[in-house]
C-alpha cells in the first residue's frame, strides 16, 4: 500500500511540475503551416544544448530552456544574398545576424521554407544550438549553399576596342 501511495505521489508530483512550465507564446511564421515545417517540428529534439524542450502555442515553432533561451520558427522568408556571416553546420547553412547581440538570429540559407533560430548567447552557445537542430532542419531539401567571394566565378572584363571610323 505504501508503495502504491508513494508511486501515486510521484506521478502527481511529476504532473504538477510539468504543469508549472508555461507554454511559450510565439508568433507563427508566414509559411509556418507548410508541410515541410511539420516535418521539421516532428523531428525536433527533446533537448537543445542540454535545455529541455517546452510547449509552444504556434504551429511550426519550438522552444528550449526555462526561461526559453532557444526559439525556433519554421516558415520564415528565406534570406537572399547577404554580406552577413554564413556558416555550414552538419550540412545545413545558416546566416548569422548579430545585430541584437548577445541574442543571435540564425536563419537557414538555401532552404525553402527557411528556419529561424534565436539563441540567447548568455545562456547557451549558438553553435551548440544549431548543431543540435541541424538534423531536424535538414529534412527541408537544400536548394543553395553559402558561398564566399573567393568561390565566385571570375568574370573577365570586356576588352577595350577603338571606335570604328
Amino acid at each position: 500500500m505504501r508503495r502504491a501511495v508513494a508511486a501515486l505521489f510521484a506521478v502527481t508530483g511529476a504532473v504538477a511540475l510539468t504543469a508549472c512550465a508555461q507554454t511559450v507564446s510565439l508568433e507563427r511564421a508566414e509559411a509556418g503551416t507548410d508541410v515541410a515545417c511539420a516535418d521539421v517540428v516532428v523531428r525536433l529534439p527533446d533537448a537543445v544544448a542540454e535545455l529541455e524542450q517546452r510547449d509552444t502555442d504556434a504551429q511550426g515553432t519550438g522552444a528550449w530552456g526555462s526561461p526559453a533561451a532557444v526559439l525556433l520558427r519554421c516558415g520564415v522568408e528565406p534570406p537572399g544574398p547577404t554580406e552577413d556571416r554564413c556558416v555550414s553546420v552538419d550540412g545545413v547553412d545558416w546566416v548569422i545576424d548579430e545585430t541584437d547581440a548577445p541574442r543571435y538570429r540564425f536563419t537557414t540559407y538555401g532552404r525553402t521554407p527557411a528556419v529561424e533560430v534565436i539563441v540567447d548567447n548568455d545562456v547557451v552557445s549558438g553553435t551548440t544550438a544549431i548543431t543540435d537542430l541541424a538534423r531536424a532542419v535538414s529534412v527541408i531539401p537544400a536548394e543553395g549553399a553559402c558561398t564566399s567571394i573567393d568561390e565566385l566565378p571570375e568574370t573577365s572584363a570586356p576588352e577595350a576596342t577603338a571606335p570604328a571610323e
